[in-house]
């Protein structure tokens, strides 16, 4: 009894996995030319921003419905619209470095109904000391 649970369980498993691939070939799928940039050295207090620039290589639009960041010292602007299958888009990323030292890391997660929904990019920068103006 227990081998047959075992099977059917099993066959349940397969056809769950089948049916999802193959809905999935029809979804949007985001692209991104580049998933990280570095800002190098800034000081302390600046402010920077990089664009990510994405592309839908799937077959149907793609729906941005959040992108989250992981503090208030990273924000972001990105489109509202759908992007249709072929067409681009991008996500602008700004980073204030106000009372931030050091190396930083800051992780960006874009969900989306793409088939890869919680898609990641990141920056990273070395806040240094702010210099001395009055020299």
């Amino acid at each position: 009894m227990k081998k047959l649970t075992l099977l059917f369980l099993s066959l349940i498993c397969i056809n769950l996995l089948y049916a999802q691939e193959s809905t999935n070939t029809d979804a949007a799928v985001i692209s991104f030319s580049e998933e990280s940039f570095d800002f190098g050295d800034i000081e302390q207090g600046e402010k920077v921003k990089h664009v990510f620039k994405f592309e839908n290589k799937g077959k149907a639009p793609l729906i941005l419905s959040n992108v989250l960041t992981q503090c208030g010292c990273t924000a972001t602007n990105w489109p509202r619209d759908p992007i249709a299958p072929g067409k681009s888009g991008e996500i602008e990323v700004s980073f204030n470095s106000a009372g931030k030292m050091g190396v930083q890391n800051k992780v960006v997660t874009i969900v989306s109904n793409a088939s890869n929904s919680r898609e990641k990019v990141n920056i990273t920068t070395n806040v240094t000391p702010k210099k001395d103006s009055s020299k």
